[in-house]
């Protein structure tokens, strides 16, 4: 999976979760200051992450990931993610 292709996905999902224009997202983009997301917004996107890359997000890594390109590079930086959910938008062979 490509780094836009990451970034399109986490964008979307903030725009939705935070009722924003995805356009008004970028990856210099800060969750708190800038998206004025909360701890429970926070939470959701490292469960999402979770979810739909198969990377787990301890609550310190969850910590220092303070923009949506950060947040970008964690899920780049764990092939298992990338893998798991390059696979899961695949083709089933059944």
């Amino acid at each position: 999976m490509s780094r836009e292709q990451v970034f399109s996905l986490i964008r979307a999902h903030l725009a939705d979760e935070l009722e924003l224009d995805p356009a008004t997202i970028e990856e210099s983009t800060r969750f708190r200051e800038d998206l004025e997301a909360d701890s429970l917004d926070l939470y959701t996107l490292v469960q999402e992450l979770e979810d739909s890359y198969g990377v787990r997000i301890s609550d310190e890594e969850a910590a220092k990931i303070l923009t949506v390109g950060q947040a970008v590079d964690f899920v780049l930086a764990s092939d298992a993610g990338v893998r798991s959910a390059t696979a899961s938008q695949g083709t089933d062979a059944e």
